[in-house]
């Protein structure tokens, strides 16, 4: 549940719209604050973690300054919720970005047990932004009939931007949530502009980015360097998503030992890893735990499909001994293995 909450108005600059502050937090009772926390809190559905960052030092991050002022000091919510709120509306540089509400929340942390048994209470702080309007209908009784108005307000189904910012590793830039489910005004604004963050270094980030690599290197790189055919490339995106769901510990060695076996294959796909962190800025570690969220939601990307033309889509799930390739005087076919048709 959260203690203190306060809600700004935040135009589009580059639109001519203003900027509109409240003076004072929301009074709510306590039926409206368990709608709004569950609402603010069900914009977080993923494990993936971010941290402020600083071209120059930290304490020149707006945000950040902010939120550690909050942290040491609550009676500062109110006002740095008003700095927050100016840096937002300043980051809009794209007359696309949207107008909308801008609410600052102080969540009280549930106590934890740490490690040498000491209780201990993570406050978080979110920042959330609302900027889509649903059309609704207002019913009211009238005389022996009732009567119908139109109106537009937020809908409680999903919020647009949301960050929650923990009190916790202050030093590397906090520890952070953040969503923007809507990108169609700037896809940089929220995350790039206005927070300024970057993805921590964690077993997410190592999960995905692995993921990402591989799958990169086996539709992109292999195919110049190697005779692989489609079926090919199949069976190894399907065997390495399930090395993925099978093993709790990602190891480099195992890895590319059991899914990519051929030496020369194994030596191009390093050569390419190395090229891939140093062409991204960022390095992938060769033993994580597996997170488990990660590879699930790169899943949807390793689905390994043959498309013949127009005509037919061929989905391999499973065993590369099932699927022949060949040529005869009609063309190019497939040949397919199975035990039972369901």
């Amino acid at each position: 549940m959260f203690s203190k909450i306060t809600v700004h108005r935040v135009g589009n600059k580059i639109n001519g719209e203003s900027l509109t502050l409240s003076q004072e937090e929301l009074q709510l009772e306590e039926d409206m604050k368990e709608l709004l926390g569950n609402y603010f809190m069900s914009a977080f559905k993923s494990e993936e973690q971010f941290q402020f960052y600083s071209d120059s030092y930290l304490v020149n991050n707006p945000v950040y300054s902010s939120v550690s002022e909050i942290f040491e000091d609550k009676a500062k919510f109110q006002w740095e919720s008003e700095n927050i709120a100016k840096h937002l509306f300043n980051a809009a540089e794209n007359p696309r970005v949207q107008a909308g509400e801008l609410f600052i929340v102080y969540f009280e942390g549930e106590p934890i047990e740490t490690e040498d048994g000491e209780p201990k209470q993570i406050d978080s702080i979110g920042i959330f932004k609302t900027e889509k309007r649903e059309s609704f209908l207002k019913i009211f009784p009238k005389n022996e009939t009732f009567d119908i108005e139109r109106d537009q307000g937020i809908s409680l189904s999903k919020i647009d931007k949301a960050a929650l910012i923990y009190n916790n590793d202050k030093e590397s830039g906090y520890i952070l949530s953040v969503v923007d489910n809507n990108k169609n005004g700037d896809m940089y604004y929220w995350f790039e502009d206005f927070l300024k963050v970057k993805q921590r270094d964690d077993e997410y980030f190592h999960t995905q980015e692995t993921l990402t690599v591989y799958k990169d290197f086996i539709t992109q790189k292999l195919p110049e360097e190697f005779e692989v055919s489609k079926a090919d490339q199949a069976d190894f995106l399907n065997k390495s998503i399930n090395f993925f769901k099978e093993k709790e510990e990602f190891k480099y060695d195992d890895f590319v030992n059991e899914v990519l076996q051929d030496e020369s294959v194994i030596e191009s796909f390093s050569n390419f890893k190395s090229d891939y962190e140093q062409d991204m800025q960022i390095s992938i570690s060769e033993d994580f735990p597996i997170n488990n969220q990660a590879v699930k939601k790169q899943q949807r990307h390793f689905k390994s499909i043959i498309k013949l033309d127009k005509n037919f889509h061929i989905y391999i799930h499973g065993d590369r001994k099932m699927i022949e390739t060949g040529q005869d005087d009609k063309g190019k076919f497939y040949r397919l293995y199975f035990e039972q048709e369901k």
